[in-house]
């Protein structure tokens, strides 16, 4: 798939975005409102923009890093320092449906675009901003990246063995999550516009994201008003279920309720242990969790991982291989799903980018756009907004643009 294909208008089509954020809370949701036909206009400083252009592996010139946030976007330079840039922001604004920013709060304001003047200037206009821990509260003016809204929402606490340290999630998880939820927030603002004609300010946080995330263990603890115990690959609720040895690797099996786990110990050959005291019902198999763990894994040690995921699914078992990104990429299934692209970069040769976890009959997601070098449209932007080319390059001359 590649941005050349000229696909058919998505969902968001003659949706206008400013994007005034910069590395992964915040690109990430603009890419999602660009991937579903939003125009989306990266704002970013002249001379250096977006951090990430710069991290990561570079091929051929290019930050894969940066590629992975920022498809089917426009970049305009524009120097928001400068009164003449402010300006032409607010140009922009007028012609825009949403604006989303990932500032610590307060710095909008200090540019002159606080929430009074956005709502009295332009009452249409949907708001969408990212911070680490919301705009109000004591923490409100703290930094805060993603390791950080990991330990504090109570999110990497819960995570790692139970004899060990509390354990972070590799990916970047709070950003991709506050991300998704801002995509969400903008999209049902802009449902209510159509109702109304307003408006709105959508505000979602790396921490809260985090903390909304913690789904049956923050259940657990309101019940209980006990501290989760950290289990590691086991869950924390239901036996057995987590990762068991076979010869050659580690199966992931995943039998969520009593009609699952029968199931699970018939295609082992197993379904006496039921008859065990120890192991009747969940709760028993929970409190002789390592004396059954000796017994399934002494079992599943007797056969491959590709064997057992071929048995326990025809079984009706979920399971499935702990695979690396390598055998992720190459699955078939994922290819099926088309969960790996390229985006055709011209002379900097094709890069390879996630896909679309969105799937659409009428409207899908798709590549619009390549990754945009910086200020690559800054011309073609501001040439429609009636500026000729003399004022252009006079803004050119004074760091404007």
């Amino acid at each position: 798939m590649s941005a050349s294909s000229s696909p058919a208008p998505g969902s968001l089509a003659g949706i206008r975005v400013i994007d005034l954020t910069r590395v992964i809370s915040g690109p990430f949701c603009t890419q999602i409102l660009g991937d579903h036909g939003a125009d989306v206009i990266k704002v970013e400083s002249p001379g250096s923009g977006d951090v990430v252009r710069g991290q990561g592996n570079m091929v051929n010139g290019e930050s894969w890093y940066f590629a992975q946030f920022n498809r089917n976007k426009r970049s305009l330079t524009l120097n928001l320092r400068s009164d003449d840039g402010r300006a032409i922001l607010h140009r922009l604004l007028a012609g825009a449906d949403v604006l989303v920013e990932n500032f610590r709060p307060g710095v909008l304001a200090r540019m002159g675009l606080d929430d009074d003047t956005l709502r009295e200037r332009y009452p249409h206009l949907v708001v969408g901003r990212i911070n680490g821990f919301g705009s109000t509260g004591p923490y409100r003016d703290r930094p805060a990246y993603d390791f950080i809204a990991q330990a504090m929402s109570g999110f990497m606490g819960v995570n790692g063995p139970a004899d060990g340290e509390p354990m972070r999630a590799a990916p970047p998880i709070s950003d991709m999550v506050a991300s998704q939820n801002l995509a969400f927030g903008i999209c049902a603002a802009l449902v209510r516009r159509e109702r109304t004609g307003q408006g709105e300010i959508v505000e979602t946080a790396l921490t809260n994201g985090l903390i909304a995330m913690l789904g049956y263990l923050a259940a657990e603890y309101f019940a209980t008003d006990r501290i989760p115990a950290r289990t590691g690959n086991d869950h924390p609720m239901l036996y057995p279920y987590g990762l068991f040895r076979a010869s050659d690797g580690e199966v992931a099996i995943a039998p969520s309720n009593d009609a699952m786990v029968a199931r699970f110990l018939g295609a082992l050959d197993m379904l006496h242990l039921l008859n065990d005291p120890r192991f009747a019902d969940n709760a028993r198999r929970m409190a002789n969790r390592e004396a059954l763990r000796e017994i399934l894994d002494g079992v599943v040690e007797t056969r491959r991982v590709d064997d057992w995921i071929e048995h326990l699914n025809r079984a009706g078992v979920p399971c499935g291989r702990v695979h690396d990104l390598h055998e992720t990429f190459a699955d078939p299934q994922v290819r099926a799903q088309e969960m790996r692209l390229e985006i055709d970069q011209g002379d900097a040769g094709r890069v390879p980018v996630t896909g679309f976890p969105v799937k659409m009959r009428e409207a899908p997601a798709a590549l619009y756009h390549r990754v945009p070098r910086l200020g690559e449209h800054t011309r073609e932007l501001l040439g429609e907004l009636g500026m000729s080319r003399e004022e252009l390059d006079d803004l050119r001359e004074r760091g404007v643009i």
